[in-house]
């Protein structure tokens, strides 16, 4: 498979899984069907909007008019079910497949754009936790990525593993399946064992 569609398939698949979850929170806080559909747009697009302007390319949503098609069946379902309870542990599961999606895919296109290590890094970090940070802010809860569950340190762990298979020259493949199956494994132990980053 090649680079570019491979971080394509991924996009699509990491757009529907923060735009339902997006979704879904919005309706548990009470915002009308403009509110969710704004609310799974931004948790959506927003971590590979950054990601691509950061690297002086235009947003996906922009070059993949299909990323609107995914935005818009989560809405639907989202309205249709009319579920106003809170997350659950299915959407938590799906939520945390989002994050190990966008994050390999914005480390994928970062490295494929000629990236060093660190940007590598970095660039699918953001891709993975800007769109709930912001999804939590516009819903006036507290963001999750900064309290709990480790959300950053899963992203930031499997960004290191994509990067560290990359410059060993492994397979694409094999690098982004291993970098998610890291991002996955790590928050599915956060939240079953309750780990957290310290405080103070």
């Amino acid at each position: 498979m090649q680079i570019d569609s491979l971080v394509t398939a991924l996009d699509l698949i990491a757009t529907f899984a923060f735009a339902i979850v997006g979704a879904r929170i919005a309706a548990s806080k009470g915002l009308d069907y403009g509110g969710i559909a704004l609310i799974a747009a931004v948790a959506s697009i927003s971590g590979g909007t950054l990601r691509n302007l950061f690297m002086g390319q235009r947003p996906p949503w922009i070059l993949n008019s299909w990323l609107f098609a995914s935005i818009a069946i989560a809405v639907l379902i989202t309205v249709i079910a009319k579920q106003k309870k809170p997350v659950g542990r299915f959407l938590l599961a799906l939520d945390t497949f989002g994050l190990a999606v966008a994050t390999v895919s914005s480390a994928s296109f970062a490295a494929a754009n000629g990236a060093n290590f660190v940007s590598i890094v970095a660039l699918g970090l953001i891709g993975g936790v800007t769109g709930g940070l912001l999804r939590d802010v516009l819903c006036q809860v507290e963001p999750v990525l900064l309290h709990r569950e480790t959300i950053g340190t899963s992203c930031l762990a499997g960004a290191i593993t994509y990067a560290g298979l990359h410059y060993l020259d492994v397979s694409e493949v094999i690098a982004a399946i291993a970098g998610g199956l890291v991002i996955v494994l790590v928050r599915e132990a956060s939240i079953k064992f309750d780990w957290h980053l310290p405080k103070i």
